[in-house]
C-alpha cells in the first residue's frame, strides 16, 4: 500500500507546523504565520484557493498540483490553529463515504 505512505507527508508536515509554533525558527515562513494569527492564515487560504482556480481555468496540471500544494500547506496550518489533526479530517471523510 504505498499510496498510505504517501499521505503521511500530511502528517509530518502538520507536526513541522505545529513545532513552529512551540520552537520558533528566525525566518520560517511558518512562524511568520503563526506571528500573524489567524486573520493572516484565512487571508492565504483564499488566495491559493484562487490561484488553484486560476491554474484549473489556464488548464495547466502543474500549476493546479502546484498551488494545490500551497492550499493545503495553509488548510493545514489553519488546521493546527484549531488543534483539529489531518487524521480528524480523514475521519470525517470516510463518514462521507
Amino acid at each position: 500500500m504505498e499510496e498510505k505512505k504517501d499521505y503521511q507527508i500530511l502528517d509530518e508536515l502538520y507536526q513541522v507546523i505545529l513545532d513552529r509554533r512551540e520552537h520558533p525558527k528566525e525566518g520560517s515562513y511558518t512562524c511568520y504565520l503563526w506571528e500573524k494569527g489567524l486573520d493572516k492564515m484565512l487571508k492565504k487560504v483564499g488566495e491559493e484557493s484562487a490561484e488553484v482556480i486560476i491554474g484549473a481555468k489556464n488548464g495547466s496540471r502543474d500549476e493546479v498540483i502546484y498551488e494545490t500544494a500551497d492550499l493545503i500547506y495553509h488548510l493545514l496550518v489553519v488546521l493546527a490553529y484549531y488543534g483539529i489533526k489531518p487524521s480528524d479530517i480523514m475521519e470525517e471523510l470516510k463518514k462521507r463515504r
